[in-house]
């Protein structure tokens, strides 16, 4: 009983991180496989590594 609470406690002080970066990580991937399109791919790179930051930065 008592590593379960363990376990949960942990898994609840670990949550905002892990879920920020299951949402940023699949975006910069994004971003740096469009960042090979020749004309608009660093711009558009540009704007969705800024909105990931955004993500990393939410307070959950």
């Amino acid at each position: 009983m008592i590593r379960m609470m363990i376990i949960m406690g942990m898994l609840l002080m670990l949550q905002g991180c892990v879920l920020t970066k299951l949402v940023s990580v699949p975006m910069r991937v994004t971003g740096a496989v469009i960042s090979i399109i020749p004309v608009a791919g660093n711009t558009i790179h540009d704007g969705i590594d800024s909105a990931a930051d955004v993500v990393d930065d939410v307070p959950i």
